[in-house]
């Protein structure tokens, strides 16, 4: 399984009319693209640092190194969402084979199970999801919300259902 090329919203919740049975893909909702990103940082920054330096030119230049800090920092949380804003997770149902495929960072995991060991497991005010097969346990929909968490159970719940 390769990683997906198209980036979309939040959830791709369409069945594929081909051999693969269920397939669900789930991304990050990124509300800003890279150059968008970019451009705020840039924005914060020269506001952030216009101000110190004003501060600084009228003599309270020990504001200059609180306003560097703050501005690493920014850069240090800009560049995590920046690293995980192609994050996914990729649930596939291939003939006996439940697929999960899920990218986070720079690394890909690909776990597989039994379709017919298969069970869902969601907690009741569906914070969690996971697929349990032989006393293993592997949580999915990380990067969903609480009704697309419920629905994709309900939707796999289904389909492994059709399975037996």
């Amino acid at each position: 399984m390769s990683a997906p090329n198209e980036m979309t919203a939040v959830t791709d919740f369409s069945d594929q009319p081909r051999a693969i049975g269920f397939r669900r893909l789930a991304r990050r909702n990124n509300s800003l693209s890279p150059t968008g990103r970019l451009l705020v940082f840039a924005f914060i920054f020269a506001v952030s640092v216009g101000i110190a330096a004003a501060f600084a030119v009228f003599g309270a230049w020990l504001i200059l190194p609180f306003a560097g800090l703050e501005m690493a920092v920014l850069y240090l949380a800009f560049r995590y969402v920046e690293r995980h804003a192609a994050d996914y997770e990729l649930i596939e149902i291939d003939g006996d084979q439940v697929k999960v495929e899920r990218r986070e960072g720079s690394s890909t995991h690909r776990d597989a199970v039994s379709r017919h060991w298969a069970r869902v497991v969601a907690s009741r005010d569906g914070s969690r999801l996971a697929l349990r097969s032989h006393g293993r346990e592997l949580e999915i929909g990380r990067n969903m919300n609480v009704e697309q968490r419920q629905e994709l159970a309900q939707a796999l719940k289904r389909c492994l259902r059709g399975a037996s």
